[in-house]
């Protein structure tokens, strides 16, 4: 077990490379399932989720071959498993997403259900009525989902709500079947684009990918493909709300600025400073940020996954700011650990009211989620004292070499092992 130990209250400054997308990554390298044939990746961020996935794709049959850091080649020829276990999905919230996959190469799929976060209820409903609507039956056997079908066909399927799961486990159960899909009210997020292109790449015909009308007219077969995957928007939205927080200036490189609008948007709003170019974006700040109202929404709104990091920020900020969470539940968790820190935080259901303070304070707290504890990053780079913050394998699910990268921007934080104390090891 390791924590983050933070020394803040200095500025970051210089610049940091941004990896490629979390998001992206998890829904491409299961779609590699659709074909016998090998495909290599590239731009593969250097984290926990995709070597889970890694590892989910070995036990399944597949050979992994790592190539560098960030690129792996996948040769799904041998793939012969059509069972992720509970013991493969947990702490990986992307596991259903072979589900989809599996289903598309075997008209089967056992899958346990996914792990990852837990900030509310993660309804797999519109994935069901998906996989249903385009022949299988579904059942829910000994806490795994079973999807079977005698042969698969195109459909026409209305999500109830807009889901980036349930979009891309259609698209990918879909990308082989005789007929046409189109999925109506589909998610528009930049890694559902990602993962069509890459489909695209190896012969798949999907069109309308970014729009909420998604069309897939299916193919008989996919061949193998390179790829790179592109920038991951939430760790550049990271860094960015990191420089303002700090008062810091930081050139943010290798990102797509239109994936970013909605954040820039918000930093404007707040008194940063925003240049954007054709493949970065600088940020800085020198006063108090400005109060602010924010509403998550799916893409092209706000992103959820950066409401904690905006809130952090937010509870420095001069008056009354208020978030309000229009798609996750219990997005709230980390408010207490923030208010450890001296935030003045109000919540009442998927609304918090943040009143602004001078400064945060440094407090031991955890990251009670992957973007919870981003937020707890921040708010320890910007409170004076040392900061430590544990639970850090969420953290470590999306972000690659965070400490590092944080470092070369003028950070004091370090990894340290968590020495268990007399009374903890008497328990154990």
């Amino acid at each position: 077990m390791e924590k983050f130990v933070i020394s803040g209250g200095k500025p970051l400054k210089g610049s940091v490379r941004i990896s490629g997308a979390k998001n992206a990554a998890v829904a491409i390298l299961p779609a590699i399932l659709l074909t016998d044939e090998p495909c290599t990746v590239e731009n593969l961020p250097e984290i926990s989720d995709v070597t889970t996935i890694l590892r989910t794709m070995q036990s399944l049959g597949a050979e992994v071959k790592v190539i560098n850091k960030s690129t792996v080649q996948i040769n799904p020829k041998n793939v012969n498993s059509y069972v992720v276990t509970k013991e493969m999905a947990e702490g990986m919230r992307a596991s259903s997403y072979f589900l989809g996959a599996l289903l598309g190469r075997m008209n089967k799929a056992r899958v346990a259900p996914p792990g990852g976060c837990d900030f509310g209820v993660r309804p797999i409903d519109q994935h069901i009525k998906g996989f249903e609507a385009l022949g299988a039956r579904v059942t829910i056997d000994s806490g795994m989902v079973d999807a079977r079908a005698e042969r698969l066909s195109g459909s026409s399927i209305y999500l109830d709500v807009v889901s980036v799961g349930a979009t891309i486990n259609i698209m990918l159960a879909a990308a082989r079947v005789s007929g046409l899909t189109i999925i109506e009210n589909a998610a528009r997020e930049p890694h559902i684009v990602d993962l069509a292109n890459f489909l695209n790449s190896m012969g798949a015909n999907i069109m309308g990918a970014g729009t909420n009308i998604i069309k897939i007219r299916g193919v008989e077969k996919l061949h193998g493909t390179d790829y790179s995957i592109i920038p991951d928007q939430i760790e550049a939205g990271t860094y960015m709300l990191a420089a303002a927080a700090t008062k810091g200036d930081v050139l943010i490189e290798n990102v797509t600025p239109k994936h970013l609008e909605s954040i820039i948007a918000k930093l404007l709003e707040v008194g940063a400073t925003v240049e954007e170019f054709d493949e970065a974006v600088r940020v800085s700040m020198s006063n108090r940020p400005k109060q602010c109202k924010v509403k998550t929404m799916p893409h092209p709104g706000f992103p959820t996954d950066m409401q904690p990091q905006m809130a952090t920020l937010l509870s420095v900020a001069e008056g009354t700011s208020i978030i309000t969470e229009g798609v996750w539940d219990s997005r709230f968790r980390y408010v207490d650990q923030l208010t450890k820190m001296g935030a003045k935080i109000q919540v009442d259901g998927k609304m918090a009211v943040i009143t602004g303070v001078d400064e945060l304070t440094s407090a031991p707290v955890k990251a009670v989620d992957l973007r919870a504890g981003a937020a707890m990053i921040i708010a320890g780079l910007m409170a004076k004292g040392i900061t430590e913050v544990e639970d850090i394998d969420h953290i470590d699910r999306g972000y690659e070499k965070l400490a590092e990268k944080l470092r070369e921007l003028g950070a004091d934080i370090c990894r340290m092992p968590i020495i268990p104390t007399d009374a903890q090891l008497m328990d154990a």
